[in-house]
């Protein structure tokens, strides 16, 4: 399949275990916290296909640049945060990246990538942390992640705070949809739901 760049203006328990539901929109963290709606490109690379936020690895390959994902405006400095909610609505694959925070610069790359397995556990990519279990088909899984860019790094899932990697460096940005990890593939299909973006 050939890449297509489309450029638009963007707008559970302590033990880990998701409940299925729709989690209430929050900021996590204290503020003031600023909303803002940073630009996004969308990418289509390999088996990937976008219809604004159903993201789908239509193929089973396991090698190769599968993707289908929104990249987000570049950020320098200070303290963000992003909010979003995912649905796997199919997974007959596994280890599908669904959000991402990319470093830029000489050190360019994966800064830090949260991914799903069959069985519905959430884990990091860098380090294979467990984050979350139970995001199974079906089951709607809020996601927060605040970067400071000169010091961490936290994932909230379902208000919770889950996972914290030390940061540094000072032009990253978000990306999230689905992502063949290197010992990843499809198929999948991620819905995802109420994004927003704040900073402070």
């Amino acid at each position: 399949m050939s890449k297509r760049l489309r450029i638009v203006a963007g707008i559970a328990a302590a033990t880990g275990l998701l409940v299925a539901g729709s989690p209430a929109q929050a900021q996590v963290e204290t503020g003031p916290w600023t909303s803002y709606s940073p630009s996004f490109t969308v990418q289509e690379r390999g088996c990937g296909t976008v219809d604004n936020l159903t993201f789908q690895l239509t193929c089973s390959t396991a090698s190769g640049d599968q993707r289908a994902e929104r990249r987000y405006a570049t950020y320098s400095g200070g303290t963000r945060q992003f909010e979003g909610s995912f649905r796997i609505t199919s997974l007959g694959g596994t280890r599908v990246s669904l959000k991402q925070t990319f470093r830029e610069g000489p050190t360019a790359g994966p800064f830090w990538m949260l991914a799903v397995e069959r069985g519905g556990r959430l884990y990091a990519v860098h380090g294979g942390d467990t984050i979350a279990t139970g995001a199974t088909v079906g089951t709607t899984v809020r996601v927060n992640t605040v970067h400071n860019t000169a010091t961490e790094h936290r994932t909230y899932i379902n208000g919770s705070r889950k996972h914290t990697y030390a940061s540094s460096g000072t032009s990253f940005y978000d990306k999230f949809g689905a992502y063949r990890t290197s010992s990843g593939q499809g198929p999948a299909t991620v819905v995802w739901s109420n994004i927003r973006f704040w900073r402070k």
